[in-house]
């Protein structure tokens, strides 16, 4: 694949510019792909500054960096010009410290997490992995968002590792930190049937409104509303309510004093949900999600408020 003249002098001005940077879909905050988000973890859990370029926003270097590095996936991270790989090559880096090394900074916190594992947890685990053949570990990942997955992998010498009665339980490095306290348990009960996850560091969940209640508090002035959609929405169904919006981005409602009370409200509750965990993680005490959305709020408030 050829590569445009001038599309290569912007990716050479970009890395002589930054030592290092992540060429990812979506932006840190936002990833737009679970590689992009697993790179974006791995080098947040190192502290590592970096600059990232949204190929997103930008088709000739989405494609011209593909050419440039002969590398055709995206994520790619390069420190000091040079080429490091995607997702699986910078999390095996930062597990293994190398690139601590690269970027010149201390050695990583080795440190096994102190987790718990209850006895129905270990019978059930010790079966899968005696099934699987034996020769294996149980894989613990968290990611940013806490949410965590449990799988059986070959046991890797460069991950953090503790031994919970002959049963092996690995992390990465950034898993390893937010794993410190950990139960897994197993359960058949009102939670469900299988391993249950209890991470005393997880963020506790947002509270959820219902449109009633919103409405009231809204008309009282003691809860501030965020309509998160788009204005082609709000211009189909809006709440005859005072609201704010992400318009002109969020910088003036992240400025707001913490203790705001705000509330988030979308078309069915997902969207305003995310929204309600990020400004939960920016320190925001008082943050509802309108439960059922705005769908919710016409079937239950103002049926005068169009559905679509």
């Amino acid at each position: 694949m050829s590569l445009d003249p001038a599309v290569r002098a912007r990716i050479d001005a970009l890395l002589q510019a930054n030592r290092a940077v992540l060429f990812m879909k979506g932006d840190p905050s936002a990833p737009q792909c679970g590689f992009s988000a697993k790179a974006v973890s791995a080098l947040e859990s190192l502290g590592a500054e970096f600059t990232h370029v949204n190929v997103l926003a930008d088709p000739e270097i989405r494609e011209g960096i593909k050419a440039y590095g002969d590398w055709p996936t995206i994520p790619q991270l390069y420190v000091d010009g040079d080429l490091v790989g995607g997702s699986d090559i910078i999390g095996q880096m930062v597990n293994s410290g190398e690139l601590h090394t690269a970027l010149g900074l201390p050695a990583p916190d080795r440190t096994p997490p102190s987790i718990t594992i209850t006895p129905a947890a270990l019978q059930m685990l010790r079966q899968a992995i005696d099934d699987a053949g034996g020769e294996v570990a149980v894989q613990v990942d968290i990611d940013r968002a806490f949410r965590t997955r449990l799988n059986l992998a070959p046991a890797d010498a460069d991950a953090v590792a503790v031994d919970v009665e002959g049963v092996r339980v690995q992390f990465d490095l950034a898993g390893a930190r937010r794993a410190d306290g950990l139960t897994i348990d197993f359960a058949d009960d009102m939670r469900g049937k299988g391993l249950v996850i209890d991470n005393p560091n997880a963020p506790r969940p947002v509270s959820r409104i219902s449109p009633a209640e919103a409405d009231a508090k809204i008309r009282a002035g003691e809860l501030l509303l965020v309509d998160v959609r788009p204005p082609e929405e709000r211009a189909i169904a809006s709440v005859p309510v005072p609201f704010r919006t992400f318009d002109d981005g969020r910088a003036a409602i992240e400025a707001l004093p913490k203790d705001t009370a705000i509330a988030f409200l979308c078309h069915g509750g997902t969207r305003s949900g995310h929204a309600a965990e990020e400004f939960q993680a920016l320190g925001f005490r008082s943050v509802h999600n309108v439960e059922g959305g705005i769908v919710a709020w016409s079937r239950t408030v103002d049926a005068s408020i169009p559905e679509y």
